[in-house]
């Protein structure tokens, strides 16, 4: 039997409309000893049962893992999984390979699995690449079962997968003191190539950022492909060169990719090497995204502003939503009449109507005439659970500018 938690009178309303969170604020009591990471059953005041999750020290006490009373054991996480994988079929993003010209060809290997509450799994997020999962955990819990994750994840994806990388040096909270470290967990590949949408990237899972590729942003690169036809394009914050490879396979004329970091150019320019080897129409550069801006004017009618959650915690929501504004200014004092802007937002505490009003203000600063022509965002294999719409994270805005 799980050890058991007790919320104060009153707090279980977020809870019986199926919110995964208990915040510490609504606990009235708990059993000795519960440790960290461990399952605890979520029960009211009067006793009645609410659900079973992972209890973590924090503002959120516990994250919940089913509203039924059932055991986390394999069943529970290879049902789970199942279910998650369900999803990506029926999307269509995990596609079996495709004749053509009577050669197997695989369109796409590179999706989300698991995107934690979106798919009632909160705190766990799972990559494919090819034959290798990356999980990362963001709760102590998930942490504690990622052997049995594992097991789950290889039971359920079978020979779809061959390696399982686990990746959260960086995801778990430092105080846990967990002494984690990034690794294998299961198989090893030295093969770090991935397909998404019949192009192919390096995947960085060992030093790169997240789980070491973007995979939120594949349907809006599509997009940016659609309109690269003739234009000069300057992805901002290029970081694997996503949007760079998709931009030259779109016909752009040429590509500029920008990144502060070395490392990011270096891993750009493999990629496009890996797709366009000797294209003289891309170059990459490192410099600071401000100095860059400052120094090109009305060089280009396609601009790529992607930039790292400006505001991470709630506190800093303030000078995050300047920042986008300040970033914003830049882009449409520099971008050619008639070009068009991709701007986004990762910041999960930034609502897609904050970071509309912060672009709407860098445009009325600017003075240029802007249409909006999409409203974007992350893509179905980055579900969102309708219970839990702090879930949605990534927005974007594609704008006509005169």
């Amino acid at each position: 039997m799980y050890k058991q938690i007790y919320l104060k009178k009153g707090k279980e309303d977020s809870l019986l409309r199926k919110h995964p969170w208990v915040f510490s604020g609504a606990i009235a009591g708990m059993d000795d000893g519960i440790e960290e990471g461990e399952v605890v059953r979520v029960l009211t005041r009067s006793g009645d049962f609410i659900g079973v999750g992972h209890y973590q020290i924090g503002s959120i006490t516990v994250r919940i893992l089913s509203f039924s009373d059932v055991k986390i054991d394999a069943h529970f996480w290879e049902s789970r999984l199942a279910a998650a994988l369900a999803v990506r079929e029926a999307i269509g993003v995990v596609r079996p390979e495709e004749s053509v010209a009577n050669k197997s060809l695989t369109i796409n290997n590179t999706y989300r699995l698991v995107h934690g509450e979106g798919d009632n799994l909160p705190g766990l997020i799972v990559d494919v690449y090819d034959k290798t999962c990356v999980v990362q955990a963001h709760s102590v819990g998930m942490h504690v079962f990622r052997h049995d994750i594992a097991n789950a994840l290889k039971a359920v994806m079978g020979d779809r997968i061959e390696s399982i990388y686990y990746k959260s040096e960086t995801t778990l909270p430092f105080k846990a003191d967990l002494g984690q470290e990034n690794g294998f967990i299961l198989g090893k590949t030295d093969n770090n190539v991935a397909i998404e949408n019949g192009l192919k990237f390096h995947i960085d899972w060992l030093k790169g950022q997240k789980t070491g590729f973007f995979v939120d942003q594949r349907e809006n690169r599509s997009l940016l492909e659609f309109y690269a036809k003739g234009r000069s394009v300057l992805n901002m914050f290029c970081y694997t060169g996503g949007f760079s490879v998709y931009a030259m396979r779109g016909g752009a004329e040429l590509v500029h990719s920008v990144d502060s970091s070395a490392k990011a150019v270096e891993l750009t320019n493999a990629n496009i090497a890996l797709n366009f080897p000797n294209d003289t129409r891309h170059a990459a550069y490192c410099e600071d995204a401000f100095k860059y801006l400052d120094a090109n004017n009305d060089k280009y009618d396609l601009i790529v502003l992607d930039p790292p959650a400006f505001a991470k915690h709630r506190s800093a929501l303030k000078n995050g939503l300047r920042g986008y504004t300040r970033l914003n200014v830049k882009g449409f004092e520099k971008i050619k009449k008639g070009g068009i802007l991709f701007t986004f937002s990762c910041s999960q505490v930034v609502t897609k109507e904050q970071f509309r009003q912060a672009v709407f203000t860098a445009a009325a600063q600017t003075g240029r005439k802007v249409r909006i022509l999409h409203q974007i965002h992350q893509p179905a294999d980055h579900p969102i659970n309708i219970y839990h719409l702090e879930g949605e994270y990534l927005k974007g805005l594609v704008l006509y500018v005169e």
